[in-house]
């Protein structure tokens, strides 16, 4: 139940990336909804993280969350905010990806 918990610490993660992005366009009050919903899913990011936390080894639980993040954002950037592709890209997103399939397959 924990690795579940932990996704979606991750995927928080990646949502408030993404409402750093679009706060940076924003302007007027839209800006201030974007940040208002950075700080709810840092907040919700962190809290799962925490809880995640405490059946996990802290080293494997904060090594997935940061990597669910990294590959989550730059898959964000690519697809919605047109960031470029190229070989070298996918291939660390992918070596990435992989490293944290074996942090799972390998904690106990």
């Amino acid at each position: 139940m924990n690795w579940i918990i932990l996704i979606l610490a991750g995927l928080f993660e990646v949502a408030f990336a993404i409402c750093l992005g679009k706060a940076k366009v924003a302007t007027g009050n839209e800006m201030y909804l974007w940040y208002t919903a950075f700080l709810i899913t840092i907040t919700l990011s962190m809290g799962l993280l925490i809880k995640a936390t405490q059946t996990l080894p802290i080293g494997t639980a904060y090594a997935v969350w940061t990597g669910i993040g990294a590959v989550g954002t730059v898959l964000i950037g690519i697809l919605v905010f047109k960031e470029p592709v190229n070989f070298w890209r996918v291939f660390f997103i992918t070596t990435l990806i992989c490293s944290i399939i074996g942090l799972k397959v390998v904690s106990h």
